[in-house]
């Protein structure tokens, strides 16, 4: 059993200027995707540019800031918007959503490709290992603000969070003996840092190291983030607002990740059919 370590979400602050720690992973995530990029766009069958790489940071950036923003407020706090519009200006406070962070991605990229003459999933193909780095940094920016956790844990993987850091959790799962402490739950935020960052980016910088078809790295990278993140939600809460949709199991992150398993499954069957 472990004691969350109760970071300070506020990694520097100078007077009222105030540098948190979910804003710097979201720079993490930006800056090791695009280094990453230029490592690979300097090998001679790359078809890329290290230039080119810097443009598409641009892109991909405003694609997920933005993506994420306005998608967490329509598929989780549309009602909390519409009561604080300011909400939607405080990203520091968390609440960004990688479905609708994905959906600006790929409008970004689809921009990109036209500006460029290229074909969509050359830049898709391209692109997904990268987003692996700031899967991880987002989800490392979650747990230092205490937030996303999941239900109670048995045995010893279970974390005590403070009651003062996350009320609203405490009053869902309970408290601990000394009535400071929720009852031992799970990290999920940390299940979902090692699954969709690290073992994510192993599978696709691999696999993506060698000629493949075009769509295949884009078809894996949708199916493995599927499967990864619809068993990860069989332990992690509910928004508190929503809850379970269905089955007292079934969340709106799964359902949100249903499509994501479908399409990658169907372009990597487009993928290999077409292959010579």
């Amino acid at each position: 059993m472990f004691t969350y370590p109760a970071i300070d979400p506020v990694a520097l602050a100078l007077g009222p200027l105030k540098i948190h720690w979910y804003g710097l992973m979201y720079l993490v995530g930006f800056v090791g995707g695009w280094w990453l990029g230029r490592v690979r766009a300097r090998r001679p069958d790359s078809g890329w540019t290290v230039e080119q790489v810097d443009d598409l940071l641009f892109y991909v950036a405003l694609g997920v800031v933005l993506g994420g923003r306005l998608g967490y407020i329509l598929f989780y706090d549309l009602g909390g918007i519409v009561e604080d519009p300011v909400r939607l200006l405080r990203v520091w406070e968390g609440g960004m959503s990688f479905h609708g962070g994905l959906i600006g991605v790929l409008i970004a990229m689809a921009l990109f490709a036209r500006r460029h003459g290229r074909g969509f999933f050359w830049i898709a193909d391209f692109v997904a290992p990268l987003v692996t780095v700031g899967l991880f940094a987002g989800r490392i920016g979650n747990f230092i603000n205490a937030e996303l956790w999941g239900g109670p844990a048995s045995g010893d993987l279970g974390m005590r969070v403070p009651c003062h850091l996350a009320p609203d959790l405490c009053a869902r799962v309970g408290t601990a003996a000394d009535g400071l402490h929720s009852v031992p739950v799970h990290a999920t935020q940390l299940y979902e840092a090692g699954l969709e960052g690290i073992a994510l980016f192993a599978i696709l910088w691999i696999y993506s190291a060698r000629p493949r078809p075009p769509m295949a790295v884009s078809g894996l990278f949708l199916l493995c983030y599927g499967l990864f993140r619809f068993g990860v939600e069989f332990v992690r809460m509910p928004d508190s607002h929503i809850g379970y949709l269905a089955f007292d199991w079934f969340t709106m992150g799964q359902l949100l990740t249903l499509p994501m398993i479908l399409f990658g499954l169907i372009l990597l069957v487009i993928a290999y059919s077409r292959k010579t």
